[in-house]
């Protein structure tokens, strides 16, 4: 498999892509993977591009896209990244050196790509996000917030029964769209709001607002902050003995972000997701096997990120095998049935539908699934 890496590539480089290696392919179908390589969200990277290598894998083993083989063109979609992420889109698409995007990088990276990609390519955004995204072109895969959030509130409110909650989450579109709803939610159960914060990218020490949670008298917090900031937090609320006293309930920890926690600060700490690498279904089990039998045993931790690459780049396939005509007129707000393989327990997925959600806790280094939602 051919991977070509642009991750850092400069302004002067890009003006040179149409002649250079990048230009026009007749024999290769060029897909642009973003994912995040550095800053708060730079711990998911390794599994989100060993997971579309194994899809890539898969799909060229059969007929790749459009009769072409697929080359993965990888680039930093980081917010801290070096170069604004839609001036390099930009150019790829301009100098035809891309023919689709699949994205697993925060929404406010979504939103400006969006604006820049203009139906040009096919863009699959792969990641749980706020819901609502109906651009022309664009098709988002992930979980939302009526479907993670809504039911996972409930089972907490119901176990565990706290008077109030907290949230705090990243200042962005995701934690604050996610948190509306959840405080909508909780107003339904009659159940109190103690506290809420938004925080920039990249604080390190979260024992102030793990204090003031404390402090809040909440007995509940929902968790919205992105990779490592997720991590500073659970490693100071462990740290501070909180979990003896709060729940935690998150939509967006994952199994790399469980693993940099550490098992002594995951007590008592909840996720919701439509995928946990220990989900005993078909399509995980077949997922896995070919997942290891690519990169082996030591290969990054399989994760509900990681996965959507995976989904992400099937989805394209099935998208432009179905709906080869139609793929620019439809977006995420279309029931558009598309068949393609996934590590989740549906594969024919109706996007406004979703895929099952299941809530997980944590069990030291792993997450053991509680329920399906």
């Amino acid at each position: 498999m051919k991977v070509a890496n642009v991750s850092h590539l400069l302004p002067t480089e890009v003006d040179d892509l149409r002649d250079g290696p990048l230009a026009r392919s007749k024999t290769t179908f060029r897909v642009a993977l973003l994912i995040p390589m550095c800053g708060s969200a730079g711990l998911w990277g390794p599994s989100c591009i060993s997971s579309a290598q194994v899809a890539v894998e898969e799909i060229n083993r059969d007929s790749g896209i459009n009769g072409k083989k697929i080359q993965l063109i990888m680039i930093d979609a980081a917010l801290e990244a070096m170069v604004p992420i839609e001036e390099v889109v930009n150019d790829l698409i301009e100098t035809g050196s891309i023919d689709a995007i699949v994205g697993m990088h925060i929404s406010a990276v979504r939103q400006r790509l969006s604006k820049v990609v203009r139906q040009r390519i096919p863009y699959i955004y792969t990641p749980l996000y706020e819901g609502g995204e109906h651009t022309a072109g664009l098709y988002a895969i992930g979980d939302t917030p009526r479907v993670q959030l809504g039911p996972s509130i409930d089972y907490i409110q119901n176990k565990f029964k706290p008077k109030s909650w907290a949230l705090i989450g990243n200042d962005y579109v995701w934690p604050r769209t996610s948190h509306l709803f959840a405080k909508g939610k909780l107003k339904d159960l009659g159940v109190g709001l103690a506290y809420e914060k938004y925080l920039p990218f990249g604080i390190k020490n979260m024992s102030r607002f793990v204090d003031e949670i404390e402090a809040s008298g909440a007995g509940a917090v929902l968790i919205s902050l992105v990779g490592q900031d997720a991590v500073s937090f659970n490693r100071a609320f462990g740290a501070a003995g909180a979990d003896t006293k709060v729940v935690r309930l998150s939509c967006a920890i994952e199994e790399n972000g469980l693993l940099a926690c550490g098992k002594a600060n995951t007590n008592r700490l909840f996720a919701a997701s439509s995928y946990f690498g220990t989900l005993h279904t078909d399509e995980n089990a077949a997922f896995k096997e070919c997942y290891y039998g690519v990169h082996g045993d030591e290969a990054p931790v399989l994760n509900a990120l990681g996965q959507s690459t995976y989904e992400g780049m099937h989805f394209l396939a099935g998208l432009l095998l179905s709906h080869s005509d139609t793929w620019r007129e439809n977006s995420s707000r279309n029931s558009l049935l598309v068949n393609h393989k996934s590590g989740r327990k549906n594969n024919k997925l109706a996007l406004e539908s979703g895929a099952p959600i299941f809530l997980s806790q944590a069990n030291g280094l792993t997450f053991d699934v509680i329920k399906q939602l």
